[in-house]
């Protein structure tokens, strides 16, 4: 692995552009629950009932809605940035990153330091909520305050509107700005590096292949296989805090 983790560094060192692109598996080195897994929340409930025209249609919906959002709010708001997160805002105080394009909804790349205009969020956010008529975005505790207080299915208290975690459902769209910004920064790096993803989930997984197709060098850190191995320039396997943090020491020359 040593010598995988310093042909990565060099990757780095002579790249001018890098894109980094995380999924659940880093959070889940934050103790953010993969969602997914097994015993994990879609194992309570089903996920049919949180389609995004249920969730506008049918107020028993939004009710329920909001208590799967809450639960899972309540895993994310006190986590904390693991190594890898650290070490992808140390990528951009260096000047090597491009964009980091996140498939996560928790926020923990901020608390680490990396900057709003670097980050495109390909499912949104659960740490703000959005009106959906008049699109007043909100801190995300004092609602969630309110539910606390009684309330099962906030409204806007500007026009009315319902409220909803700022975070992409089964069947709503996807935003289309930062969808379109990923891919055109994937096609425009030269090293593009996987952090803690599977690549099952499209359009996302298919932005490595994007990269890989423009000329960048692609990068995997993951524990498990993924869909893109067979393109991957390297793959490390293992934890990706740990993985990152040794890369980015190696890139700063052994220094801490």
């Amino acid at each position: 692995m040593e010598d995988l983790i310093k042909r990565v560094a060099r990757m780095i060192g002579d790249a001018k552009k890098i894109v980094v692109f995380v999924g659940a598996g880093l959070s889940t080195e934050s103790g953010i629950p993969d969602f997914r897994s097994p015993g994990g929340v879609w194992d309570k409930y089903d996920p049919e009932d949180f389609y995004f025209q249920n969730f506008i249609s049918d107020r028993s919906k939004r009710e329920k809605y909001w208590e799967m959002a809450t639960e899972m709010y309540g895993a994310m708001k006190d986590a904390q940035p693991n190594a890898g997160h650290i070490a992808v805002a140390e990528l951009e105080r260096l000047g090597k990153l491009d964009c980091l394009i996140t498939q996560n909804i928790d926020g923990l790349h901020f608390k680490a330091g990396n900057s709003e205009n670097k980050v495109l969020e390909l499912h949104g956010t659960a740490m703000h909520v959005s009106c959906l008529d008049c699109r007043k975005r909100y801190e995300r505790a004092p609602i969630q305050d309110r539910i606390a207080g009684g309330e099962k299915a906030p409204e806007c208290d500007s026009c009315g509107g319902l409220l909803k975690p700022a975070t992409i459902s089964f069947g709503q769209t996807m935003p289309e700005r930062e969808t379109a910004e990923a891919f055109r920064r994937s096609a425009d790096c030269d090293v593009f590096i996987v952090i803690g993803s599977s690549l099952v989930v499209y359009p996302a997984a298919q932005m490595p292949v994007v990269a890989k197709q423009s000329g960048a060098k692609l990068v995997i850190i993951n524990r498990d296989e993924t869909a893109c191995d067979n393109r991957a320039d390297v793959i490390i396997k293992g934890q990706a805090g740990t993985i990152m943090a040794a890369i980015l020491k190696e890139v700063k020359g052994g220094k801490e």
